[in-house]
């Protein structure tokens, strides 16, 4: 059921940032209903001595000072100004202040009246039961006490407390779904879905190939993304070793020492390149990889460009995520640096065109727009049972939970 005539404020990550089901769910939300995106609050305090962090503190006071922007029709972008040390005492009672202000103003700015109150992130909790809100959603898309750089048994605490206060949650990798149903029964597995059509432009004859790959000689083996620790640099490394005849090609942000790869010649990091470009780049692949370390943070992860690289018509190859199993027809599993090697080498020689395209036309049952009408469906079940819960308690029950929050 698709939602419609609804008003949203989501808790998200930062919009200009690289699109993720974020963005997907909430810019096609935004069609039929009024979507007032808040920019990211912080999940970790900022590093003084980073200069990452502060270009980023200034950035957002600079978008702090634009005010809400509309990035889409209905889509709303806002960056609100918070305390950026979210476990520092008494942070969340002055972001709470805060918040509380600037949302009264932005709806009445925005024509919002009662509003769902959806997040992607954990640290939301604080702000529950603030006027207004008719509706709690909570989309857990990743395992965020895993991450190194956030206070887990802290971030852990807030998201256990996310789940049960709200009235529905949706995860998006089954160990997830596992993890998250025993806070709350109205816990639903939701899988990512992909923009088939964009990715699918990899097939057309007329794509053009990026300038940066065109000299290639070899086969290309491709990887896009956030490079961060979840990232095995040393698997890139011991492909690119193993075969000095195939180009590695790294796209993406990176976040950790990348100097194991800059050494090799067959090595080519690329950088972040915009995400209208990416079917132009999987065009230049023959195979598209997922070199994941594995965790306890990446055995909850459910990859969007494992779906991105397939409905580009590539193969693909992975290390073992829990995720990935389900897709054996499509994805080669490895389970060690060799092994990566070898799956590579069956993947380019098995591939051709008829598969390209089989492999493409699969991800086109799992778009967005598809997933999307699976979410409205159960978030038109939850908001029922709130309403039925509200008359039976005089329209009071969830004040006092707010309250508490």
């Amino acid at each position: 059921m698709e939602m419609e005539g609804e008003n949203i404020i989501c808790f998200a990550k930062d919009w200009s940032e690289d699109p993720t089901s974020n963005n997907h769910v909430m810019r096609l939300l935004a069609r039929k209903n009024r979507v007032l995106w808040l920019n990211s609050i912080a999940t970790r305090a900022p590093k003084l001595s980073s200069s990452s962090d502060l270009q980023k503190i200034a950035r957002k006071l600079r978008d702090f000072g634009r005010g809400p922007v509309e990035v889409a029709p209905n889509l709303f972008v806002y960056t609100p100004l918070v305390v950026p040390f979210p476990h520092m005492p008494g942070a969340a009672t002055i972001n709470q202040g805060i918040l509380r202000a600037t949302l009264s103003s932005l709806r009445r700015r925005l024509g919002m009246d009662e509003y769902q109150l959806w997040s992607f992130l954990p640290t939301a909790q604080p702000y529950l039961g603030m006027p207004g809100e008719k509706l709690v959603v909570y989309y857990c898309t990743d395992e965020w006490s895993r991450f190194s750089h956030v206070d887990g048994e802290r971030i852990a605490e807030m998201e256990r407390s996310l789940c049960e206060e709200a009235d529905v949650v949706f995860t998006t990798a089954r160990t997830l779904w596992n993890h998250k149903r025993c806070y709350n029964p109205e816990t639903h597995l939701a899988l990512h879905g992909v923009d088939h059509e964009h990715f699918a432009r990899a097939l057309d004859p007329e794509t053009a190939l990026p300038d940066e790959l065109r000299d290639c000689r070899g086969p290309v083996i491709g990887f896009f993304g956030l490079v961060h620790d979840w990232i095995d640099i040393s698997l890139l490394a011991h492909l690119a070793e193993r075969r000095p005849d195939w180009t590695v090609a790294v796209i993406g942000k990176a976040n950790v020492d990348l100097s194991a790869l800059e050494r090799l010649p067959n090595v080519r990091l690329l950088g972040r390149r915009p995400y209208e470009e990416l079917p132009r780049y999987c065009r230049a692949f023959s195979v598209g990889v997922m070199p994941f370390v594995l965790n306890e943070l990446t055995s909850n992860v459910n990859p969007i460009k494992m779906r991105e690289y397939l409905s580009a018509g590539l193969p693909v190859v992975s290390t073992d995520l829990p995720e990935v199993r389900g897709y054996s027809e499509w994805v080669r599993v490895a389970h060690s640096p060799d092994d990566f090697v070898t799956a590579c080498e069956e993947a380019i020689a098995a591939d051709d065109p008829v598969l390209r395209r089989r492999r493409s036309e699969a991800m086109a049952s799992e778009s967005w727009e598809s997933k999307v009408a699976e979410l409205g469906h159960w978030v038109h079940n939850a908001e029922a049972r709130r309403r039925d819960r509200d008359d039976d308690f005089g329209g009071t029950a969830f004040a006092t939970v707010g309250a508490t929050a």
